[in-house]
């Protein structure tokens, strides 16, 4: 797995990063804006493996984590250049010196990159409540290359763009030179945005129901510990455990393992062929025996007649659990599927505390970001929809088979640790896009704006950056869909669905429909916060007013 995982990681780069560069070609129409966030990108990424070897001098990392760092760095590098750049165009365009661009930028876009790091950061840092050394490694990459992605976006990027400034534009696609100077976002989102707003729960109503819908699979999953089955078929490693497994079964790693550990006094020959009795008259359990004795303790071995992850094979631990132990006797149980139904009931009794964590991050930083209460609610509620969703199309490919062999994998179940990590990132991902969104319309509110026309300028001004900025992510992630290795094509399809998903059908469609319905309360706030926020909003128009050339206004 590991050789594969690098070899995965060198293909995924070598081929996302030209695209990248030329899709920002297109999207800035100049080589000089393209180029800075893919630079800033490989800093991270380099950067971030640097920080893992430091890590790896106190803890263990595993060589999963060197692909999530990799993956989120330069993916999200990428999109924080973007947003920066972006924004910094439109100030230049719009009159601003080169000063100005810049404090505005790093002030407005700069503020969403840091609202999103940190979101992030919290989120992949609530894989270290799990007891699990594997989810431990893999935050320990996500954190690193997130909070490295944001600090070169908010420092690094600000300091360049201020040495190039008009120079930004430098080597511009020739037929582009004509729009990179205009201020007006375009018509089409404007459009876009009544059409939506018009029959706004006419066009909510369905979209729910389709995320719902889709979701649906998840509910039936299973979970399992990841095998043999993540490696290609023709791997020869794979190969031996499959043979292994059909030849000879009682050296499969399949069978349960309990050991009867009897101290200084080890149990009698027929305690233990009692024992051995009562565990094979188990269902879904074959015959127990022994299979080796040494100072008081008893080892057996009993074949597992069912699935290995089954719920057939999880009742049959337990109920092995139960048994009355042989007087004197501790028994401990267990083997791929103990081992796994081990790790899934720590992973639930954790998820509740991981839950409040996010949520309750999403929802304090959004209202002091915003000053609303509906809107964080609304957030979060979207964001698990959305999260439902891709994790009921994975279930559907990758667990239930549909299509498995266009992408060449073989069905099994979900391993719950790479379940744990793509809902933190995606959680992350979406709330990130939401915040780039309302911001605009905030800022839109702040200039004496009302909600429909808050909601067409925000979407007309952000709805063109965060469908590309999913599409380079989409890229980005994307390149893993096409991994030898089954997890990493997993986390690589998952990506794809829940961009796809959120970043066009949730962003663009769903959040203005809903504002649109809410109306003013979308806004609202109690008492202090509503005052306060009232006065921030002031704040803001002036400054703005103050900043914006006589023609814009």
């Amino acid at each position: 797995m590991s050789r594969h995982s690098k070899h995965d990681l060198a293909m995924a780069e070598a081929v996302s990063l030209p695209v990248v560069l030329v899709l920002l070609v297109i999207i800035f129409g100049g080589l000089v804006a393209a180029a800075l966030p893919v630079l800033v990108g490989g800093a991270a990424v380099l950067g971030s493996l640097g920080l893992l070897r430091l890590i790896t001098l106190f803890a263990d990392v595993n060589t999963f984590a060197v692909n999530v760092a990799s993956l989120l760095g330069l993916g999200l590098a990428i999109d924080y250049g973007l947003f920066v750049v972006g924004r910094f165009r439109e100030e230049l365009a719009a009159g601003n010196s080169t000063g100005d661009a810049v404090r505005r930028s790093v002030a407005t876009a700069g503020r969403t990159v840091a609202f999103s790091a940190t979101l992030l950061v919290i989120a992949l840092g609530s894989l270290l409540l799990f007891p699990q050394s594997f989810l431990r490694s893999l935050a320990y990459g996500g954190m690193s290359s997130v909070a490295l992605a944001a600090v070169i976006s908010l420092t690094v990027l600000p300091a360049v763009l201020g040495m190039l400034g008009p120079r930004v534009d430098k080597l511009a696609v020739p037929r582009r030179r004509q729009r990179r100077t205009e201020t007006d976002p375009g018509r089409g989102w404007y459009r876009f945005a009544d059409a939506v707003m018009r029959r706004p729960m006419l066009t909510a109503v369905p979209i729910l129901a389709v995320l719902l819908l889709l979701g649906a699979p998840f509910l039936r999953t299973e979970f399992g510990t990841p095998d043999e089955r993540i490696l290609p078929k023709d791997d020869p490693a794979r190969q031996g455990i499959e043979r292994l497994r059909a030849d000879f079964p009682s050296m499969s790693s399949d069978n349960v393992r309990i050991v009867l550990d009897g101290g200084r006094n080890a149990p009698t020959r027929q305690r233990v062929a009692s024992f051995g009795d009562a565990v094979g008259g188990v269902p879904g359990i074959g015959r127990a025996r022994a299979a080796g004795s040494r100072d008081g303790v008893v080892v057996l071995k009993a074949g597992l007649e069912t699935e290995t992850f089954g719920r057939r094979a999880n009742d049959a631990i337990d109920e092995i659990r139960s048994l009355p132990p042989p007087p004197g006797t501790e028994v401990l149980v267990g083997g791929t599927t103990a081992l796994n139904l081990d790790s899934l009931r720590d992973t639930v009794e954790t998820l509740p505390w991981v839950a409040v964590l996010l949520v309750g991050a999403t929802l304090v930083l959004m209202f002091l970001a915003f000053g609303s209460v509906l809107l964080p609610i609304k957030a979060v509620v979207l964001s698990v929809l959305s999260l439902s969703a891709t994790f009921g199309v994975l279930t559907w490919i990758f667990v239930d088979g549909h299509g498995a062999g266009l992408i060449n994998v073989t069905p099994a179940p979900m391993s719950i640790g790479i379940v744990v990590l793509m809902a933190s990132v995606v959680f992350g991902l979406s709330t990130d896009y939401e915040v780039f969104l309302l911001s605009r319309m905030v800022e839109a509110r702040a200039h004496g704006a009302d909600t429909p026309e808050a909601v067409r300028t925000g979407l007309a001004r952000t709805g063109r950056m965060i469908t590309a900025a999913a599409l380079l992510l989409i890229v980005v992630t994307g390149a893993f869909a096409f991994s030898s290795v089954t997890m990493m094509r997993f986390i690589g399809v998952g990506m794809i669905v829940a961009l796809l998903l959120d970043a066009t059908v949730v962003r663009m469609i769903l959040v203005p429909a809903l504002l649109r319905s809410l109306g003013d309360a979308s806004w609202w706030a109690p008492g202090k916060p509503r005052r306060s926020r009232r006065r921030g909003d002031r704040s803001e128009a002036e400054a703005g007013n103050e900043a914006e050339p006589e023609s814009v206004r």
